[in-house]
């Protein structure tokens, strides 16, 4: 199995008037090991943070009654220093002074991309958390992946992965040793349908193949083609 050095999970709290948007938020950092809980107004997103207690905070600025800068005046009134990212369609330059000098961490304006947002949540939690903050680093074998970095190495060797290789390795990591079909990669990693082109998958997987042994010559392969089925990564093979 893959392993991860850091043990607690991280505590978020997305806090958006729009449901899908919040669950969409709360899903992704699920799935990068942390929990996730959401809340659709200002009042609940003051009274979650209070039974919850998160380590950092998702807020939009247009609330149903509360706005999210009175949510961020209300949790420094109370004491607490968690993290606030606001996450808005307002990008006024006025507002983006506003949210930092107020007491957020960081400004990001809708449309987003989940994976900038969560890079940026990690950068903050170092950033509050300091030097001590573990990393979120998959291992399988002599194999590690730096999630905050994007670091990929085979013993000492820094191995270069095209974001596309990047996201593909990231999850033959996460589900290793478990098999995964190319529709599976396909459905993760592009998002969308490709029209049964699955020899896209194919040309991916063969480079980040050729690399990791390359890399790991006396490891011997990670990446092993269950015939009929799919795609493995472990040390082992199947």
């Amino acid at each position: 199995m893959a392993q991860y050095e850091r043990v607690d999970k991280v505590r978020l709290l997305v806090v958006d008037d729009d449901p899908p948007i919040a669950d969409l938020v709360a899903t992704v950092a699920r799935y990068e090991g942390w929990e996730a809980v959401t809340a659709n107004s200002g009042t609940d997103a003051l009274r979650t943070a209070g039974w919850f207690r998160p380590d950092i905070v998702v807020l939009d600025l247009m609330l149903p009654d509360i706005d999210g800068f009175g949510v961020l005046d209300e949790l420094r009134r109370s004491g607490t220093m968690v993290p606030v990212v606001f996450l808005t369609a307002r990008d006024q330059v006025a507002d983006r002074v506003a949210g930092l000098t107020r007491g957020g961490d960081d400004y990001l304006v809708k449309p987003f991309a989940v994976e900038e947002l969560m890079a940026r949540l990690r950068t903050v939690l170092r950033r509050s958390a300091g030097p001590g903050f573990p990393r979120s680093v998959l291992r399988v074998g002599d194999l590690t992946m730096d999630e905050d970095t994007r670091e990929v190495r085979r013993g000492g060797t820094l191995i270069a992965l095209t974001p596309t290789e990047y996201e593909v390795l990231r999850y033959l990591m996460r589900k290793s040793p478990a098999v995964l079909t190319k529709a599976q990669i396909l459905d993760h990693v592009w998002e969308y349908g490709f029209g049964g082109r699955s020899n896209v998958v194919e040309l991916v997987v063969s480079r980040l193949r050729r690399k990791l042994d390359e890399a790991g010559e006396a490891g011997g392969p990670l990446i092993h083609t269950v015939r009929g089925f799919g795609y493995a990564l472990r040390r082992t093979a199947p």
